[in-house]
């Protein structure tokens, strides 16, 4: 510290920081080598609004547009973050990703870059990549490192162009998960065991985006999970797959919502009932009666 103070001519002050916020703070200033590179490569043409869509048919099977996106899902992987944000706006791209809750930056784009990474990124998904004016969604299985990961898509027009955010999820690591693991307190960790043995009741899980709602319930779900018990969920979209238990997806253009499916599921003898959301008057209104005869919600 004593040679960088004189090297530099300012003074240090060490700051204990975690590995992750390091490597945060050395992208950010320092840019990521392999998309710096990936940048360089490709074709720098002036910005002109006429050419966009000639730019975005040159450039986005090319090598360099498919290693850009794949360096930014890597280095989120990496960085262990639930949602990549990918948004254009007047003069350039935004990436950010969402670590424990929080968005980060990750690195600006250049603006004319908007179209061929969106469309690469549609391409992976199976996507559409010539209808721009309506939102999508799409998903993209992937198997790294021995993980089995699932890319849940979501693109939305806006006034400059689609926004992209790619959902994250790792199929395996909930079923490391258990309540001790979840971050509660030691009161509240015996509270929630506590709900989880009753018979009947609802349980609520509130919270802001990646705080860890889903993670709560399914990690719940394993630990009550039996042969004695008629496990069912009803879910938009199902995030992982568990073994024991029936989960159900909706699907609004079939008519099959929330409020539909409860029905049906209290028709099939539950003992345990997941909803994923509770969107509306309906379907808390049979989440409630459910719960309130002999079911835990």
């Amino acid at each position: 510290i004593d040679d960088l103070r004189l090297l530099t001519g300012l003074d240090i002050e060490p700051v204990k920081a975690g590995e992750k916020e390091i490597n945060a703070l050395i992208d950010k200033y320092f840019g990521l080598p392999e998309v710096e590179k990936v940048l360089q490569e490709l074709i720098t043409e002036p910005e002109v609004i006429e050419q966009e869509e000639v730019i975005e048919e040159t450039i986005v099977d090319e090598a360099p547009v498919i290693r850009l996106v794949n360096s930014l899902i890597m280095k989120a992987i990496n960085e262990e973050a639930s949602d990549i944000h990918i948004e254009p706006f007047e003069f350039s791209v935004w990436v950010r990703n969402r670590v424990d809750g929080i968005l980060r930056e990750v690195m600006t784009l250049p603006r004319k870059m908007a179209h061929a990474v969106v469309s690469r990124i549609k391409i992976m998904g199976s996507m559409d990549i010539a209808e721009r004016r309506v939102p999508q969604d799409g998903r993209i299985p992937l198997r790294i490192g021995g993980k089995e990961l699932d890319l849940r898509i979501s693109t939305m027009p806006t006034v400059f162009g689609e926004k992209v955010v790619i959902r994250i999820l790792d199929k395996g690591n909930i079923k490391n998960y258990t309540l001790e693991k979840l971050g509660f307190g030691p009161q509240n960790l015996e509270y929630f065991k506590k709900f989880l043995k009753n018979p009947h009741g609802i349980i609520l899980a509130t919270g802001p985006t990646g705080s860890g709602k889903t993670t709560t319930l399914y990690t719940a779900l394993n630990t009550i999970n039996s042969i004695e018990r008629n496990i069912v969920t009803v879910e938009d979209p199902v995030e992982y797959m568990l073994e024991g238990i029936n989960q159900t997806q909706v699907n609004i253009k079939a008519g099959a919502t929330f409020a539909n499916y409860l029905r049906s599921i209290l028709r099939q003898d539950p003992d345990v009932i997941m909803i994923g959301e509770i969107r509306d008057f309906e379907t808390a209104e049979i989440a409630v009666r459910a719960a309130t005869t002999g079911h835990l919600v």
